[in-house]
């Protein structure tokens, strides 16, 4: 390759155990495409689903505080002028570009200023960030841990210097471009490598890692990956947030040096996707089931969906729907084996099979 040559020999030698990851991978991709006959109204409504989801998972991963019962509230009918606080501010605009790329990926191209340009847009509500919306850093920045309280636990790594980083985003961003045309790789090896790499760089003053997961869901659509509308990536590691820093760090640590290894990171981003593909057949297989709901039932398996485990209580609490409606609907879901049952009682709790 033409330009950043260290990064060809980050992927020179790949473990077999990942490459079986991709094929499984891809294997799921070719079925979603063939066999994916989800009407629109149901893909409208998970694509509506996974932006509520993807928009708090990302921006909790930052340290926000949002659930997604209040981004889902946020998002409905208030004007911007009701955004007084950062952590609003910045669920619009994470909100709005993840829409727009599931709705317009295929004339985004991958470029300095596209990426500039969405940076622009997912900080154009953020007052405190105004002044370096989509350019690059001018001053140093670090990559810090945050708890899931908002509590700050210290610095992770220092990213590139600020007089570098124009030059090493162009050649990372030429050399992903040109491998992706050239097929050089497999297109999850380039993309899982543009992201750790994009992080290490740290080009913007604020936003990279909010930035880095709008990029993944550009890259993958682009790729042809199309569930990803469908299924949250944000979600998946927010729930394995530590995973993901440490995943990040082991191999961010080697570059530049003699021993360069992307493996850990790859070791985090495959089985992610690999998850995401999984949950997406998963998708085509409830559709029959959903034919065979009522209106009313067909909420509450959406609810179960949607949450890990839940009581009759709070479905009841979150939908509205009488008990009796509830326990028939649970009976008949258990009866299809699409829901288990965990443990008796009052507290008894059901969660999707």
């Amino acid at each position: 390759m033409s330009f950043a040559p260290r990064f060809d020999t980050r992927l020179i030698h790949i473990p077999p155990k990942l490459i079986a990851l991709i094929g499984q991978i891809d294997q799921l991709k070719g079925q979603w495409i063939s066999n994916s006959q989800l009407s629109p109204q149901i893909l409208n409504r998970l694509k509506k689903s996974v932006l509520v989801t993807s928009t708090g998972a990302s921006t909790r991963i930052e340290g926000s505080k949002l659930s997604d019962e209040d981004i889902d509230k946020l998002m409905n009918g208030l004007t911007i002028e009701t955004f007084a606080n950062r952590d609003a501010q910045e669920v619009k605009g994470y909100f709005e570009l993840l829409k727009n790329i599931f709705d317009a990926w295929d004339i985004l191209p991958i470029s300095e200023s596209t990426i500039k340009h969405l940076h622009q847009e997912l900080l154009k509500y953020v007052e405190k960030d105004k002044l370096h919306r989509g350019g690059y850093k001018h001053k140093e920045n670090q990559v810090r841990l945050i708890d899931p309280h908002g509590n700050d636990l210290g610095i992770l790594f220092d990213t590139t210097p600020a007089y570098l980083t124009p030059q090493e985003m162009i050649e990372l961003i030429e050399w992903t471009r040109q491998s992706l045309t050239d097929k050089a790789y497999h297109p999850l090896l380039i993309i899982g490598h543009f992201i750790v790499e994009f992080l290490n760089i740290h080009p913007f003053e604020d936003g990279n890692g909010r930035l880095s997961r709008l990029l993944t869901n550009l890259l993958l659509l682009k790729e042809g990956y199309a569930f990803m509308p469908y299924v949250s990536h944000e979600k998946r590691i927010e729930d394995q947030k530590i995973n993901y820093y440490r995943a990040l760090r082991e191999s961010q640590k080697t570059f530049k040096t003699t021993d360069e290894n992307i493996t850990p990171w790859l070791e985090f981003f495959l089985p992610i996707i690999l998850a995401q593909a999984q949950e997406a057949i998963g998708l085509i297989n409830n559709e029959t089931i959903e034919r065979l709901l009522s209106p009313k039932q067909l909420a509450i398996w959406q609810y179960l969906q949607e949450h890990k485990q839940a009581t009759r209580r709070d479905i009841a609490a979150h939908t509205g729907i009488a008990e009796a409606t509830i326990n028939q609907t649970l009976k008949k879901l258990l009866s299809l084996k699409r829901i288990e049952r965990i443990g008796e009682g009052a507290g008894t709790r059901y969660k999707i099979t």
